[in-house]
C-alpha cells in the first residue's frame, strides 16, 4: 500500500509516494538516490547507513521511510555546505579515518551527532558513542584521531 510521503531531506523539501514497508536506508537510496547512505547487514549491526533524523544519528535500515514523514533528514550528501566539507568530513580525509570507505558516511554521520551532543569528548567517549558502528579496516585510531581533530576544528572556529 502506497502512502504520502513528505519530509526535509537534506534542508530540501520532499514529497514522495512510498510503500509503507520501505526501509529509511531503501527511499534514500533508491527513490532520491542519495547512494552515500550504505546498505551493509539489513540487521542494524554496522551502523554504516547511519543518517541524521531531526539530528539524531538513526541506522536508517531500522527505520520505516513513513516514520520519517514531517521530520528533517541529513545524509552524508547533505554534511557539505557551500562547496566546503564538513569538518568532520576534512578531519577524515587529514587523519586517515577511513580505508576501504565503505563504513565512513555512517562513521561520520554517528561522529556529526556526537559532536553536537559533546564537542570535547575524550578518547573512550568517543569510542563508546561510535561503538555501533563497525569498521573492518582501520582498527578504529585513525577514526578516534578524526573525531578528535574535528572537534579541535569546530572548538577554534567558534572562538
Amino acid at each position: 500500500m502506497s502512502t504520502r510521503l513528505s519530509l526535509k531531506v537534506n534542508d530540501r523539501a520532499v514529497d514522495a509516494d512510498v510503500d509503507e514497508r520501505t526501509l529509511l536506508v531503501e527511499f534514500l537510496r533508491d527513490q532520491l538516490r542519495l547512494t552515500g547512505t550504505h546498505v551493509g547487514c539489513d540487521t542494524s549491526q554496522c551502523g554504516a547507513c547511519t543518517v541524521l533524523v531531526d539530528g539524531q544519528a538513526v541506522k536508517s535500515c531500522a527505520m520505516l521511510a513513513v516514520q520519517a514523514a514531517g521530520r528533517s533528514v541529513t545524509t552524508i550528501e547533505g554534511l557539505a555546505k557551500d562547496g566546503q566539507l564538513h569538518p568532520v568530513q576534512d578531519a577524515f580525509i587529514a587523519c586517515h579515518g577511513l580505508q576501504c570507505g565503505f563504513c565512513t558516511p555512517g562513521m561520520i554521520m554517528a561522529s556529526v551527532c556526537l559532536l553536537k551532543q559533546n564537542p570535547q569528548p575524550s578518547g573512550d567517549e568517543i569510542a563508546h558513542a561510535l561503538e555501533g558502528n563497525l569498521c573492518r579496516c582501520t582498527g578504529y585510531v585513525n577514526i578516534v584521531e578524526s573525531v578528535q581533530l574535528a572537534a579541535k576544528t569546530i572548538a577554534e572556529a567558534k572562538a
